[in-house]
């Protein structure tokens, strides 16, 4: 290579990282620094619902009710059990009267009542064992926590000769909270040992292996900083912070990969460090970039959602994402330019007796071959492009046949079963869902507005009773010009009877204003809600995406095939989410509840970071090709190459993502623990199912056509296109000596020299 082409190398992007790289790492540490202490007690900001619409009409009729009558609104209720007395005993019942004017004297606290007030049976245990004091604590998520975590002591456990549980709906989100953040704990200290000890089986060197966690700390803290200054301006959900560790860590680790091993590469064909840093940059950099723009896109989409369950992932996504690509692409050329030779240092391969020198993984000649289209990988892609049609229906139906269970899925509400059974605000409510009469925590509470007279309450209150879905209204409970019903249902809390029963009341017909609000109305808008943005939300992933792709490859079939094949990769994932999830198997083994249906948000949450994921693994695979297409014009040879160079990195990507997801899996909230072992199922499906059998099926079977594009895009990528090579190819003009452009016969000659070919 000449000394005109390796200065060429080195740009302007590559003189800003590289010029002060000591600087560059001294400010890196204290920008972290900073992080760690802006960022410090974001858990504690966070909430743990976000689940509803907040300008649904349920939503309306709740804050309403909250405000007219608090007492139909509880959130806090106080299992009393009567140790063997009886609630009715009069000594217990006058315990219990003091017990809850205490509780009625708590600041943060009104709409008290209790069983031994009111006499409603709801209130009363069957066997009248127990009884129940419900109350609301007002405020904020946060500010009801609060109040929550200064009262409850005072309540807890033996009142007297009573015995008293905690629960209710500020209970279960508050405990939900604190297990979230105490097993996110345990799953960072299970997943960066293990990351550790990957990443040195994968480089072999400590010093390599170590770049990465590096760069997924700074993300990760990084990110925690950005979430603590968002909670200053609206809500954001405790569970965004699994999310922030998971790509924080997964991420980092797929971008550090890429440009560690690529700048390893061009060390060992003995380019100097400088040069080295800037071919790294210009190619596998850019690809990092394209990558790190096409998971953001996947993520920011949720931001169209109402939901702040759904736009908390969005605002921790997004910002992960960027800042894992921006150390990646500014912090790690800082390093790789101190480090020089020595980033393979320290092989501790050595202690296992296998430290003898060994080529850089995935440079192609890892198994002797000097082209890099040989070996586990080559064989691999060459077998499957020899029958492609076989694999490339094979794996497209038992992708499709793994999806099926999908097509039964029920969508639910998260409840206090997503706790685990040990929770004392889970036990609360299974007490009460056991042993009380009525569908606790089913009922639909009717608010009216505008003022009625008796005659008119009671006409409107009679037709709802008559609907086949009702069990009993009670009510109404008038003040001033508001008035609330409550109607019980025949079935369960959300089911499609109950569901089918709110759309029914929202139409009867009423002589004041009427809204619906209730666990399965909040259901229903939330899915209303969904439904309707989510054509805008997968339209803004396909487009963009299309538009990177394209970018990247000048091709228009290549981006079609990557949504596509995306879109397959996800099957799997969400056929195991219901028929594990929903329908109960393995539930035993993995140690949660069934419920019989998935939380809506969910799937669109999955979705989302599973298709940003499988991009991510899909534009390195794609790159690679589409470099070595640019410089031999051949196609099948380049797909083996780029399967060769690709498949065994994308593979310990993906295995390393898939062990830091379980780790969030082994959560003991089941939604996360969904999450978790359902994204790292589409990751590894993805890496070594998509990646390595459908794809070099499928670009045989489009053959060169795969590179086509018409002359108006083919122009348009050739102004504003680029890729991993830097040029613009001559190949998909139908040129084959990859010499398209004055760059791309520098990329073309580099590339040459260095694969021998």
């Amino acid at each position: 290579m000449s000394e005109v082409n390796r200065g060429s190398r080195v740009g302007g992007w590559t003189r800003f990282v590289t010029a002060r790289p000591r600087l560059s790492l001294l400010a890196a540490l204290v920008i972290t620094a900073l992080a760690v202490f802006a960022g410090s007690g974001v858990g504690d900001r966070m909430g743990s619902g976000g689940w509803e619409d907040p300008a649904a009409s349920s939503t309306y009729a709740t804050k309403a009710l909250e405000r007219e009558f608090p007492a139909s609104q509880p959130n806090l209720l106080l299992l009393v059990d009567a140790g063997g007395k009886g609630v009715d005993d009069p000594a217990v019942a006058a315990e219990a009267r003091r017990l809850t004017e205490r509780l009625a004297a708590e600041d943060g606290v009104v709409g008290v009542g209790s069983y031994w007030q009111t006499r409603a049976p709801a209130l009363r245990a069957e066997d009248g064992g127990e009884a129940l004091i419900a109350a609301r604590i007002v405020g904020t998520e946060k500010e009801a926590g609060e109040t929550l975590e200064r009262i409850a002591p005072e309540f807890r456990g033996m009142q007297g000769s009573l015995d008293v549980s905690v629960g209710g709906p500020v209970a279960v989100r508050h405990e939900m909270q604190a297990i979230i953040q105490e097993d996110l704990l345990r799953a960072e200290l299970i997943a960066l040992p293990v990351t550790l000890v990957l990443l040195v089986m994968v480089f072999g060197s400590a010093i390599a292996a170590l770049l990465p966690l590096g760069i997924g700390i700074v993300a990760i803290l990084g990110t925690n900083a950005v979430l603590r200054g968002i909670t200053e301006i609206t809500d954001v959900s405790v569970f965004a912070q699994n999310l922030t560790t998971a790509l924080g860590l997964g991420l980092a680790v797929d971008y550090a990969l890429f440009i560690v091993r690529r700048f390893r590469e061009e060390l060992a064909e003995g380019v100097d460090v400088r040069d080295a840093v800037g071919t790294t940059l210009r190619t596998a950099g850019r690809t990092v970039l394209f990558s790190a723009l096409t998971v953001a896109v996947s993520l920011a989409a949720m931001m169209v959602f109402p939901q702040y369950f759904l736009r908390s992932f969005a605002y921790a996504g997004i910002a992960v994402v960027l800042l894992a690509a921006a150390a990646a692409l500014i912090l790690l050329p800082a390093a790789l330019m101190l480090l020089g030779h020595r980033v393979n240092s320290l092989d501790l391969r050595r202690l296992f007796g296998k430290g003898r020198k060994k080529p850089v993984p995935g440079d192609g000649t890892a198994d002797g071959t000097a082209d890099g289209t040989s070996g586990g990988w080559g064989r691999t892609a060459a077998l499957v492009m020899r029958r492609a049609p076989l694999f490339a229906v094979a794996t497209a139906t038992g992708l499709v046949l793994l999806g099926l269970p999908f097509l039964g899925v029920k969508f639910g509400t998260a409840d206090d079963r997503q706790l685990p059974s040990s929770a004392e605000a889970r036990v609360v409510q299974e007490d009460i869902r056991s042993g009380f009469p009525g569908s606790p925590g089913g009922g639909l509470e009717v608010l009216g507005e505008g003022g009625a007279t008796a005659a008119e309450y009671a006409d409107y209150r009679d037709r709802v009773a008559a609907l086949p879905d009702v069990l009993r209204v009670d009510g109404p409970v008038v003040s001033g010009d508001h008035a609330y019903f409550t109607v019980l249902p025949r079935g369960e809390a959300v089911d499609q009877d109950t569901q089918r029963l709110v759309r029914e009341l929202r139409a009867e017909p009423a002589t004041f204003d009427t809204s619906v609000t209730g666990t399965a109305a909040v259901l229903v808008d939330s899915k209303d809600a969904i439904g309707d943005r989510l054509p805008l939300a997968a339209g803004i992933i396909v487009v963009v995406t299309l538009l990177l792709v394209f970018l990247l490859t000048g091709s228009v079939l290549i981006p079609i095939q990557a949504v596509a094949l995306n879109a397959l990769s996800l099957t799997a994932m969400f056929g195991a989410v219901v028929w594990v999830f929903q329908d109960g198997h393995l539930s035993g083994f993995l140690g949660f509840t069934p419920t019989g249906d998935i939380e809506t948000t969910l799937p669109v949450l999955m979705f989302c970071v599973a298709f940003g994921l499988s991009m991510d693994y899909g534009v390195f695979l794609i790159s690679r090709i589409k470099e070595e297409y640019d410089r031999s014009g051949d196609h099948e040879r380049s797909v083996i190459f780029g399967l060769q160079r690709t498949g065994g990195l994308i593979t310990a990507a993906a295995v390393i993502l898939a062990v830091v997801m379980v780790a969030i899996g082994t959560s003991r909230v089941t939604n996360t623990m969904m999450l978790g072992l359902g994204i790292a199922l589409a990751v590894v499906m993805d890496a070594m199912v998509v990646r390595s059998l459908l794809v070099p099926a499928v670009m045989k079977l489009t053959g060169r056509a795969t590179w086509w594009a018409p002359g108006p895009l083919r122009r348009f990528h050739d102004r504003f296109g680029v890729s991993e090579g830097g040029s613009h190819p001559a190949a998909l003009a139908g040129g084959t000596d990859g010499t398209g452009g004055s760059d791309g016969a520098v990329s073309g000659a580099g590339e040459r020299d260095k694969v021998g070919v």
